[in-house]
């Protein structure tokens, strides 16, 4: 089960959280006043969600576009999408 933790609690005690993340795999949800921000997860654990969602891109993309998509013409996709996700003023910001 994901723990949550407030950013205060990450603050006194991320050498613990760091530790429990990386031996017991455990994994915690940061909150600020109550609203989830971010998460603290293995970084296999972060891999396995980058490939899942990489595959069930190019899977989507593959039948809207026929088939003629390649694994790397994804990838440029892929860092397209996440450079306009981080320009200033990008939808959901």
């Amino acid at each position: 089960m994901t723990e949550k933790v407030s950013t205060l609690d990450v603050r006194q005690r991320i050498g613990d959280l760091l530790n429990r993340v990386s031996l017991r795999r455990d994994e915690f949800i940061i909150e600020r006043k109550g609203k989830a921000l971010a998460a603290l997860v293995p970084v296999e654990r972060l891999e396995q969600l980058q490939r899942f969602a990489r595959r069930e891109a190019l899977r989507a993309l593959e039948q809207g576009r026929g088939g003629d998509l390649t694994e790397e013409k994804a990838m440029d996709l892929a860092r397209e999408a996440r450079r306009w996700a981080r320009k200033p003023g990008a939808k959901g910001r």
